[in-house]
């Protein structure tokens, strides 16, 4: 089967992989649609280290192919959207409502395909460039035929990571002020996000300003090309500044934002070993900076949610696949997406 690989030196498409059949607990997809997401691109540049050789995607959907014994919640046919949490279920954080700090959610690739005899790497337990892939039964969750499959692979990484920093992290409440930079695929989530949830001024920074009608369109109240000019639209600073570059300059500026009690959410990923430096004074006005794994979510109740509300039409997802890409022009997708030429690729199989 076709698949995009990463060994360590160059990504390529090939088509002999295989897969092995699901386990206990397990469900094998096909998968149709698959977003390229920054972080991919990451793990190619050594930004996320990760051990190679490795099936590359993490934000997909599909078609349920075959489910391994004590499966009960998805059958084959079933169309599902996949999440990256592959939690276990039964510890303590799990059972606290907090699979997103599972232990064993974190840092245990496994390898379940193979290519010439040798094993390659699961990346983000998910692995969605490829025609199939294996994930627990925790991450594959079913959602409503009548969703195009292109859209609902979004749900499982940029809208979970998003939106969920929005409502489960940082928690805005109606009214709120936010400021959000970076207007890429996670930055769009947090603006809708922060309309979803009653944000009453969004104010969304990008240096492109060919971004800011599809920044408004989610729902930004106002667009600057850099932070400079968010204190003439707050003038006492915002409620929530959401960082979605991964820049450490930006992390700062994002902090310097804040008014009383306000919230900086770190979202963009800057290199494992990157410092960043605020002024400490500033924080005793209970001011707060805040990490956000996966938008501390619950991916199967929250993808069931986002997948409804797009239905209803409060949540975009069309709007964000700027262009779709057959698989063979993995290398197209990947300079387009970094580049920012696009808000989201979207690899078909």
């Amino acid at each position: 089967m076709r698949g995009v690989i990463f060994d360590g030196k160059q990504t390529q498409v090939v088509d002999d992989l295989e897969i092995r059949d699901p386990g206990p607990g397990e469900v094998l997809v096909a998968i149709s649609a698959a977003g390229l997401c920054h972080s991919d691109l990451s793990v190619v540049d050594g930004t996320i280290p990760f051990p190679v050789p490795v099936v590359l995607g993490h934000e997909g959907a599909g078609v349920v192919e075959a489910v391994g014994v004590g499966v009960t919640h998805v059958q084959p046919g079933d169309h599902v959207s996949l999440s990256t949490l592959a939690n276990c279920g039964t510890c303590a954080e799990c059972d606290r409502g907090r699979p997103t700090m599972c232990r064993k959610a974190i840092g245990m690739p496994q390898r379940p395909f193979t290519r010439a005899g040798q094993s390659l790497y699961q990346f983000a337990s998910n692995s969605a460039f490829a025609e199939r892939t294996l994930v627990k039964a925790v991450q594959a969750v079913r959602i409503s035929e009548d969703i195009p499959l292109t859209s609902a692979a979004l749900i499982g990484c940029g809208v979970l990571t998003g939106v969920g920093a929005v409502l489960n992290r940082a928690r805005v409440d109606r009214g709120d002020s936010v400021v959000v930079i970076g207007t890429g695929g996670i930055g769009l989530n947090v603006i809708q996000g922060a309309r979803i949830a009653g944000a009453l001024t969004v104010v969304a920074v990008d240096s492109n300003p060919a971004k800011e009608g599809v920044a408004r369109r989610f729902g930004a109240t106002h667009f600057l090309s850099s932070t400079e000019g968010v204190r003439e639209v707050l003038p006492t600073g915002a409620d929530h500044a959401f960082e979605c570059v991964g820049r450490v300059e930006l992390v700062r500026q994002a902090v310097d934002l804040l008014d009383r009690h306000g919230q900086a959410v770190l979202l963009g990923v800057p290199a494992a070993t990157a410092e960043a430096s605020f002024l400490v004074s500033s924080m005793y006005l209970d001011k707060s900076i805040l990490g956000c794994r996966y938008g501390s979510s619950r991916p199967q109740r929250d993808i069931a949610l986002y997948a409804e509300l797009y239905r209803e039409g409060r949540l975009l997802l069309d709007e964000l696949v700027t262009e779709t890409y057959p698989v063979e022009d993995f290398e197209k997708a990947a300079a387009d997406a970094g580049a920012g030429r696009v808000a989201r690729a979207v690899l078909t199989f």
